[in-house]
């Protein structure tokens, strides 16, 4: 067996990628590495840490791997179905842990500070999602929830869900943001017309609803400075 083929057990402990995570910690580890912890195992070519570099090399940047869907994946030589989903779930719990960051530790005093944030947990969606964040009477966030999935001028986006889970986390004031998955952060009349309900709802209510913010790719648009709100 030549070199190129050693299994990753057969490689010297100090090149082996799980035992240095261990010694010298996850941040020691190239990308490759750590993708080759998730892998596991090898094809009959290439060892763990191979096909790693692999998959690596088939992408521009890890922005493209981010976005990459499971056909994507599996259009690369030695990745089937199982390492491709795989590598999806391991890719969407890296968001979803920072999306609980986020939430946890986040304030927000302006239009600006809410367009960052919802930039941040959009730009990468292929469909339009509604998002919520909850926060308390000093602009802290409490809470952020998906409430929609889908274009706001269906049936199913209501002001009520919104406020049902406002009402749930005690929230004294709420920010809603969707994407465009277009890049388009034109508002459309769907959006100005559910901005009113929303702010019309709020006052009755009694949870102030202070932006409503459209992302698209890396730019965002506020409704309040756009003139929607009543």
């Amino acid at each position: 067996m030549t070199s190129s083929l050693l299994t990753i057990h057969e490689l010297p402990t100090d090149s082996r990628p799980r035992e240095r995570l261990l010694l010298n910690g996850p941040k020691s580890l190239a990308t490759y590495e750590l993708l080759a912890i998730l892998l596991r195992t090898g094809t009959k070519s290439m060892n763990a840490l191979q096909l790693g570099m692999h998959v690596m090399n088939h992408f521009e940047s890890l922005y493209d791997m981010k976005t990459a869907s499971h056909a994507d994946f599996m259009a690369i030589s030695g990745i089937g179905p199982a390492k491709a989903v795989e590598i999806q779930a391991a890719i969407e719990f890296g968001n979803r842990l920072n999306s609980t960051f986020i939430t946890k530790k986040g304030c927000i005093q302006s239009s600006s500070d809410a367009g960052q944030y919802f930039i941040e947990a959009l730009k990468d969606l292929q469909q339009e999602n509604v998002l919520v964040y909850f926060l308390n009477t000093k602009n802290e966030i409490i809470r952020q929830e998906t409430i929609f999935v889908g274009s706001l001028n269906t049936s199913v986006a209501h002001p009520r869900e919104i406020f049902r889970s406002a009402v749930r986390c005690s929230a004294a004031r709420i920010i809603v943001g969707h994407n465009h998955p277009s890049g388009n952060i034109e508002p459309s009349e769907a959006d100005v017309e559910f901005t009113k309900r929303l702010d019309a709802c709020g006052e009755l209510i009694g949870i102030d609803v202070l932006d409503h913010i459209i992302v698209g790719e890396d730019h965002y648009l506020s409704l309040r400075e756009y003139g929607a709100f009543l």
